[in-house]
Order: structure tokens, then sequence, then C-alpha cells
């Protein structure tokens, strides 16, 4: 396999500027996921996605994972995991704070992109990787991060700009300010219910930030609206109830993006 191609279910290879947008979602889909697995399990499988190097940032809790090969560099956050107090606290730190741009942010995702964010900028701006694309990925609480970490490298001069921001099962990152500054390319995937995408909640300032792309109760990619919207989403907690499941955390599952990412026909 060359080191600058990718490989998606088995298909045919090529770089990521030129696979088409749907293609594109199922590579940082599939990497998002990647970026739960200990350090030797993401080794191999981002290899087999045609990422030749691997690097696995963590601090005091904080992780995510740099995917590289000879064009592109992608920076894939580790979304939250329950038996980790660190991200449940940040989870949970939910009040705003003085953004670095404008605004206010939100204050735990803020401080777990404070922990990474030298080693990250360290690794970006080494001379070998200035020339290299740079991508965003992530998961929930990676989703959040990843955001963040994206619009700090559009506001700072000494590193690349990121292409795009890939994001899955996203929270609300910050105030109506803050998110108009960001400036980055983002595309936001939302499954149905997911209840992580609904908090923190609008009333105390959060807003969405990018382009919503949704999946809808049966998986298919749709973009209802008004009452459309209603009917899909009390249709996804009925067929949640008949299958005993709990629709809302159900659609949060990383797995189920990738599923029904993976059925969309470009």
């Amino acid at each position: 396999m060359q080191s600058n191609k990718y490989c998606i279910n088995g298909g045919r290879s090529m770089t990521i500027e030129k696979m088409d947008f749907n293609a594109r979602s199922l590579l940082f889909a599939k990497l998002s996921s990647i970026a739960y697995n200990n350090v030797k399990e993401a080794k191999s499988q981002a290899k087999k996605l045609g990422f030749t190097t691997t690097e696995f940032y963590q601090k005091d809790g904080a992780q995510a994972y740099r995917f590289m090969n000879k064009t592109d560099l992608v920076i894939a956050c580790r979304g939250t995991e329950p038996t980790e107090f660190n991200d449940i606290s940040a989870d949970l730190k939910a009040l705003p704070v003085m953004a670095e741009t404008i605004s206010r942010v939100h204050q735990g995702f803020k401080a777990e992109v404070d922990e990474l964010w030298p080693a990250v900028t360290e690794d970006i701006n080494r001379k070998a990787n200035l020339g290299k694309t740079l991508w965003f990925c992530g998961h929930s609480l990676g989703a959040a991060m990843a955001t963040i970490m994206a619009s700090r490298c559009l506001h700072d001069e000494e590193l690349n700009d990121p292409v795009e921001l890939y994001t899955f099962g996203s929270p609300r990152v910050g105030w109506r300010g803050y998110v108009k500054s960001l400036g980055v390319t983002h595309h936001r995937w939302k499954n149905n219910n997911d209840i992580v995408t609904t908090v923190p909640l609008w009333i105390m300032g959060y807003v969405h930030h990018g382009t919503e792309h949704y999946l809808n109760a049966y998986g298919n990619y749709r973009k209802p609206t008004g009452w459309q919207l209603v009917k899909d989403k009390w249709r996804g907690i009925w067929m949640g109830l008949k299958q005993g499941k709990i629709d809302s955390f159900g659609d949060h599952s990383m797995t189920e993006y990738i599923k029904h990412i993976t059925q969309i026909k470009s």
C-alpha cells in the first residue's frame, strides 16, 4: 500500500482531497473510532487505512492521536470514556469561560485542549510536517476538542490552516460569538436522537457550529425540517423501545455512525 493513499471498505485507493464527501466522512468516522483504541491497536488499524505513522498525545486524561503519511496529517481526538474520571469531569464543567479569540467557550472542553495543545502544536510545527494537509476529527468530547483545535490552528499564523473538520455526535462548544469566529469548514454529523448533540443546553447560551449532516431513524442521510424532523425523532424513540433500547444513548455510538455512513450511496 502506498503511504499517501487510503483504502475504504476494500475499494479503490485515493488521496483524501480526491475522495468524494461520503468517502471522506467514512474515513474520518473510522479514525475517530480508532482514537478510542490503545496505541498498538490504533497503529495497526490506521496502517490499514494508509497512515504510516501514529503518534499518541496524552496528559492528565486528555487524549488524541496524530495519523500521518507523506501528504496528510490528521488529528483525531478521543471522546468520553465512561470509566475515565477526567473525561466525565470535562463534560460536567459546562460553565462558559473566555475563549482565546472572542466570546465564551465550554470550560471543560477548553481545559482538555489546553492540556494537549503544546504537544500538538510542536508536532504540527515540525519542519517535515509543515507542508502536509491538515485535518481534524473526533467523536463526542473528542468532537468538541477537535473543533477548538482546528479553530486555534486557523487563527495561528505559524500553523497550517486545517482543510476541514469532521465531527460525530458533537456537543455544543461555545456561545454564538465564539462559534461565529471559528472560521473552519466543519462537517458535523448527527445521528437521529443522539443525546450528546443536545448539550450543553441552549438556554446557557451554547450553540452548534458547522454544517449539520443528519442521519434519520432508519440510518439514512436526510435533511428533514419542521414537522418531518419531529416525526423522525419520535420514530427513532419508538424503534428503540421496540428493541429494548434507549434511542438517545444508542444513537451516540460511533459504531452506529460508521454503519450508517457506510450505507450512504455516492
